[in-house]
């Protein structure tokens, strides 16, 4: 079997999942916990082998031949549109199906581990399974068609995981928010492929790339423009990024899967595959750049003062996100990939170790209760404080390679603006994860119940509040009422699986004063099936700057890419030390932002409710704290403003304007047909005194006629 051949195959690597998703789905409760997690794990490895062998196959092509198209049949016929149900593999989509199933099995892995108990564990993981190929299928389609299949099957099944904890309101309300969110992007996308139609009259994308860069500037501008606002709805850019830090209402699994390697990338592979729209419009990149700049400093700022482990990360998501958007708007394509990949090992890892010590804290997740964790979950911490050198961009960690190959792209395509907003990110991002990994898993212990805390003591037996980084009474006592409110707002996520009434959430808001914990024992680290992929991710995200380091016969993504990127202009370093100049300026951003979190939390908190960053910033941290008061001026105008025009349309409007107009033509036609109605007698006489009637009008009509000429 040749490599066409094998590559004729591919369609077999989605397949996998989604037989899994149908099993499961069907006897998911006869197979049970942990056997439909093993088999949900197991086919999506199995897809991962099978990805990599169709790596190897496309490899052993020339770099002109690396791609390969299969039709398996004709979908839909109109007219002189075909749209077939095909698969495309080239260095692109192999590159995100290789992602996807390799992390994504992973993810799997880890959560056989985090599931274990929950009532619906099969449920679970169907709807996994179901995921994994909806991406799969999104990112392997050859046509537009496809890969909007694909695109509505991930905000599907993100709807579905996102409340899979239906329990909890706040879970419940947050799958809804993330779909009807994800829809105002899709109307662009569907938009778009009208466009597509009447300008290529194809959706396939073997036409777009022959033929969009003869197309006129104005067209390929709004299909791009279209194009993006999909991406921004499906990857969270400023303006409709409001749906995914509610997202962490989710099992953690989930935060992983959806937030770091797969649905919230797939703005970012739309970009990049439909690159001639972009590049012929020119204009629609500048857009993309902009919103990716902006988002970054958004989210960052955002993230530096939450409390809650995962809404830290959920933002931290988001300003990525921007970076990877920045790089596709100035024509950094590969460099955006390869920040793709560097993204998904640090901050799975990220999100799996959150979820490790939210599972072994007992599902506490606000930050201020932590500290010193790493005694109790050596690996985790280890893992952890890996993904955070790699995010801050520390060299040689495989985010800095990443983050400083978009900002010298930006620097290099004259991008100043961009360039600087992107740095500022960068040192925001430094300080909000260092911020969150020292009160997690460093300094004073404040997950002890208040009241030994209060006195100086914790379990360990370590006292006073000196220079040993333990807390210092933070009140004289605490009132019974208080701590009991506090235990009823802390629901552990196994007691989840038998709830069936509502239940609390333990997200944590800005704002929120910090409640008495009572964690009893000490915490503790995950299982083995949990722990390892956290270390495999963090030994990933060591060296997946290998994977293109820039230097010459080193760039070895960028070179892959190259048969899809290489006829587009990308930004390179003038020169050795100018690329050196700004590697400098980079890392000395990075050690700043460590530098300034480090000072203001090596030691931990002093009192919980006293934030150092929170102190210093005062209204600031207020304003980014409730996220620029966005998404509470979204749910006033639409719970106010908007929902009142509504009302008007729908009572006045509709029933008085449009209903009356119609109705009163009814009224009338009804008015006058009683009126002719009674002209009809039946009586002879009258009809023929009518007829007489009639005649002499007419003569009348005819005489006057005649007389005026």
């Amino acid at each position: 079997m040749n490599a066409r051949d094998l590559l004729d195959t591919i369609w077999i690597v989605p397949a996998l999942p989604l037989l899994g998703a149908v099993v499961l789905g069907l006897f998911g409760r006869r197979i049970g916990d942990p056997r439909a997690g093993w088999i949900a794990t197991g086919l999506l490895g199995a897809a991962f082998c099978w990805s990599v062998v169709m790596f190897a196959a496309l490899l052993s092509l020339p770099d002109e031949a690396r791609r390969n198209t299969v039709e398996l049949y004709t979908w839909l016929r109109a007219g002189a549109l075909e749209v077939n149900l095909g698969f495309l593999a080239d260095p692109l989509s192999i590159t995100w199906i290789l992602l996807v199933t390799g992390v994504g099995s992973l993810i799997h892995l880890y959560a056989i581990g985090y599931m274990h108990g929950d009532e619906r564990f099969s449920r679970f993981f169907a709807y996994f399974n179901l995921f994994a190929a909806s991406m799969l299928v999104l990112v392997l389609a050859s046509s537009f068609l496809l890969t909007f299949l694909g695109w509505e099957g991930v905000g599907l099944c993100s709807y579905l995981l996102i409340g899979f904890w239906f329990q909890r309101r706040r879970a419940s309300s947050a799958s809804v928010k993330a779909f009807v969110t994800n829809r105002v992007g899709d109307f662009g996308f569907m938009l778009a492929m009208f466009f597509i139609v009447g300008a290529l009259g194809s959706l396939d994308y073997a036409a777009m790339d022959a033929k969009a860069g003869g197309i006129a500037q104005s067209t390929a501008t709004v299909i791009a423009l279209l194009l993006f606002l999909a991406c921004i709805g499906k990857s969270a850019q400023i303006g409709l990024h409001l749906w995914l830090p509610d997202a962490m209402e989710g099992p953690t699994p989930v935060s992983a899967l959806i937030h770091a390697a797969t649905m919230v990338t797939a703005g970012v592979y739309l970009v990049c595959r439909t690159a001639p729209f972009f590049e012929r419009s020119g204009d629609a990149m500048t857009v993309v750049a902009i919103f990716g700049a902006l988002t970054a400093l958004l989210a960052g700022t955002v993230a530096l003062v939450q409390p809650d482990i995962k809404r830290v990360l959920a933002y931290s998501t988001v300003s990525q996100l921007g970076y990877m958007f920045l790089a596709a708007g100035v024509g950094a394509y590969s460099a955006a990939v390869f920040f793709v990949l560097a993204h998904a090992f640090y901050k799975g890892t990220l999100f799996l170790g959150a979820g490790t010590v939210i599972h072994g804290t007992h599902d506490e997740q606000d930050i201020r209760h932590m500290g010193g964790l790493r005694k109790y979950l050596p690996f985790t911490g280890i893992a952890f404080v890996i993904a955070w050198l790699a995010i801050s961009g520390v060299p040689p960690l495989a985010g800095f390679w990443a983050k400083d190959g978009i900002l010298a792209s930006a620097f290099f395509d004259d991008a100043y603006v961009v360039y600087a907003i992107g740095l500022f990110a960068a040192a925001l991002t430094a300080i909000y994860v260092t911020r969150e990994t020292l009160l997690v898993f460093f300094g004073n212990e404040r997950f002890h119940p208040a009241v030994a805390t209060a006195a100086g003591s914790d379990v360990s037996g370590e006292t006073g509040a000196g220079e040993d980084g333990s807390a210092p009474a933070a009140a004289e006592e605490v009132s019974a009422a208080t701590t009991s409110a506090a235990e009823g707002a802390i629901v552990s996520e196994p007691a989840l699986a038998h709830a069936h009434v509502e239940t609390a959430s333990p997200t944590v808001d800005y704002g929120t004063h910090t409640a008495p914990t009572h964690l009893e024992g000490n915490p503790h680290e995950g299982t083995s099936v949990m722990v390892f992929p956290v270390l495999v991710l963090a030994t990933f995200a060591i060296f997946a700057g290998l994977l293109n380091l820039p230097f010459k016969r080193l760039e070895f993504l960028t070179e892959f890419l190259d048969p899809v990127f290489g006829r587009f202009y990308s930004p390179y370093p003038t020169s050795f030390v100018a690329g050196l100049t700004l590697d400098l300026v980079a890392i000395a951003v990075a050690f700043t932002g460590v530098g300034i979190a480090f000072w203001l939390y090596r030691k931990g908190l002093a009192d919980p409710e006293l934030d150092p960053l929170n102190q210093r910033l005062g209204a600031l941290a207020r304003l980014f704290g409730n996220a620029w008061y966005y998404d509470k001026a979204i749910t006033y105008l639409v719970g106010g403003p908007i929902r009142r025009a509504a009302d008007w349309l729908a009572g006045v409007f509709d029933l008085k304007i449009l209903d009356g107009a119609v109705n009163g033509v009814a009224h009338l036609f009804g008015f006058a047909s009683r009126g002719l109605r009674r002209v009809q007698t039946g009586l002879v006489r009258q009809y023929a005194l009518g007829i007489v009637l009639g005649a002499v009008l007419l003569l009348l009509y005819a005489v006057a006629r005649v007389g005026i000429s």
